[in-house]
């Protein structure tokens, strides 16, 4: 029972970090305005409900007393009864709190999207920064790992905002019921006389014992689903994910015929979800029948008590049904844990999802500040007891000191599984393993990948990268196609397409090196950027950047010679790093 209330105020601290931000942001006057609207607007319904219960009695009295003057009056008109509070018609009740309940509805829908929208920009800012998004991919998941950031931004960040509001206000809301009800319960319940003791207000007291024993064994035969929501949001972003996975490798699966097996992870994945589910489903199934059971009981239980009361003739029938309408209300208000259980279940959840992901973030962050260092000056490329590390604690570089002048093309070789790639990475400052210096020359710097990157949007969009669009001229694009001898997609070059499963790989590579014709950086990196190329288009691929790029100096990683400037070569092995000067 400890480690449960330990679990709901961690909960709630958390929570409280989550939210806290976007109302003492730059937006707070805005979000604390509508969340003060809207909680006076909720406030304002649990008053109608409040005037309901004496429309109610006053309504009941009157068909009792065979008044039809006074129950039509109730409804239709304003009436005023002699030596008691106006009471308006149920018309006019019924009019202004629809109204108000659609503007509260209105509003809550409001504040649930300015607050996603700033939550969600702030969290993509934060996973971005700073390389959290890589680094946080390549720690396993003991370390900074999370699973499916996608579905926690996407999907738990949605549910977030949406169930604090409607958990936050619900809440408020029936506390409110329970101080603008308690008192009325009081002074309606009468007294009972047991055990020769005269209990005052009774029916208060026994609301409330019984609020007490639903809400206790609610948390004892609910308290597993907890975990269970957590994992169940887990399987399935996990069969998500490998669903994306086959979208986007349709072609690399057909030429495997990979069919069968990409059947089988799917079905494993959803085989997880059922199991899991079907968890759920019994822990909810003995949970139902305790709520059910309850709620159904507490809908009659005043009425059987408080009938003694009324066949005595202590009250009449308007007083019986307000009798059973403001116990409701109380108890109601008392069992709001028990109703809220399985919602309280599924937000605690998606809180320490968030939770968790957020502090991954602000970890992996932090990691970006290790590894090698990389400062900016002079001109030429420099190692300085520069040592490259694997994740796993393997060393791939070690103690390494090397010099690179500016004008002098690079071929940096090596075997597979040596570190090129991965010393390719320290050089652009976003490899968090290992130590030492790198210096980088003062001046642009472009780095191409084996595969290329191709962002969502027009294939000008495609060929601009990492330029803005509109930066770029359709001739400057137009000329860059051209010469990396794709002049057919010319005409295309305004169509959204998927590019990357439209281009074939060497496609693709020569639309990447269009990219750095049209960038004209002073340093250009190449990481097997034409290994998709037939080595006489790769050699006429290096002569036009020798060509375009007289001032760039490149620095390529490649398996194979080629023949296309006059070239430093450069092995890739700890020793030739070491001596390299």
């Amino acid at each position: 029972m400890r480690r449960s209330i330990t679990n709901f105020v961690t909960g709630l601290g958390e929570a409280w970090t989550l939210a806290k931000p976007y109302f003492i942001s730059e937006e707070r006057w805005a979000a604390r305005g509508l969340l003060v609207a809207i909680v006076a607007l909720n406030l304002l319904m649990v008053a109608f409900n409040v005037v309901l219960t004496y429309w109610n009695r006053d309504f009941f009295d009157a068909i009792q007393n065979m008044d039809s003057s006074t129950s039509v009056q109730l409804l239709f008109l304003y009436k005023a009864s002699p030596g008691s509070l106006p009471m308006p018609g149920l018309v006019e009740i019924l009019a202004v709190y629809v109204v108000i309940a659609v503007y509260a509805f209105y509003l809550n829908q409001m504040l649930q999207i300015r607050w996603r929208q700033w939550i969600t920009k702030h969290f993509v800012a934060n996973w971005l920064a700073d390389r959290a998004f890589y680094n946080i991919s390549l720690s396993p998941s003991q370390t900074l790992g999370v699973d499916n950031p996608d579905q926690r931004i996407a999907d738990d960040l949605r549910d977030f905002t949406t169930n604090t509001l409607s958990i936050g206000l619900d809440f408020i809301s029936n506390l409110v019921t329970l101080f603008s009800f308690v008192f009325i319960l009081y002074e309606i319940s009468g007294s009972i006389k047991l055990f020769g003791i005269t209990i005052p207000g009774y029916m208060l007291w026994v609301a409330l014992l019984y609020a007490l024993v639903g809400t206790g064994l609610t948390h004892l035969i609910g308290r597993k689903l907890i975990g269970l929501s957590f994992l169940q949001q887990k399987v399935e972003a996990d069969f998500r994910y490998n669903l994306i996975r086959v979208r986007e490798n349709p072609e690399a699966i057909a030429l495997y015929h990979g069919e069968d097996d990409e059947n089988i992870s799917l079905t494993e994945r959803f085989a997880a979800i059922r199991a899991n589910w079907w968890q759920i489903m019994r822990r909810t199934k003995a949970l139902n029948f305790f709520t059910i059971s309850f709620n159904q009981i507490a809908g009659f239980f005043p009425l059987i008590v408080a009938l003694p009361r009324y066949f005595s003739g202590a009250i009449k029938l308007g007083g019986l049904t307000q009798i059973q309408n403001v116990f409701g209300q109380v108890q109601g208000a008392l069992s709001w844990f028990v109703g809220a259980y399985p919602n309280l279940v599924t937000y605690r959840a998606t809180v320490a999802r968030l939770y968790g992901f957020q502090e991954a973030v602000s970890a992996a962050r932090a990691a970006s500040l290790n590894g090698p260092q990389v400062t900016q000056s002079g001109a030429a490329l420099g190692f300085k007891n520069l040592t490259i590390s694997l994740p796993d604690g393997r060393t791939l570089v070690n103690d390494a000191t090397l010099t690179l002048p500016p004008g002098i093309p690079v071929l940096l070789t090596g075997p597979s599984g040596a570190g090129k790639s991965t010393l390719f990475r320290a050089i652009a400052g976003i490899w968090p393993f290992g130590s030492g210096n790198i210096t980088r020359p003062t001046g642009t710097a472009l780095f191409l990948p084996q595969r290329p990157y191709f962002p969502l949007g027009s294939l000008k969009r495609a060929v601009a990268y990492p330029a803005l669009e509109d930066s770029v001229s359709d001739a400057t694009v137009s000329a860059a196609l051209t010469a990396v001898e794709l002049p057919e997609l010319i005409a295309r070059l305004h169509d959204v397409e998927t590019w990357s499963q439209i281009l074939s790989g060497g496609e693709q590579q020569r639309l990447a090196i269009a990219r750095a014709l049209i960038a004209k950086p002073d340093w250009l990196f190449l990481d097997e950027a034409t290994s998709a190329l037939d080595t006489p288009l790769a050699v006429r691929m290096h002569r036009l950047l020798a060509r375009e790029l007289p001032k760039t100096t490149v620095v390529a990683i490649t398996h194979r010679e080629l023949d296309a400037s006059p070239a430093r070569h450069l092995s890739l092995t700890p020793q030739a790093l070491a001596g390299a000067d």
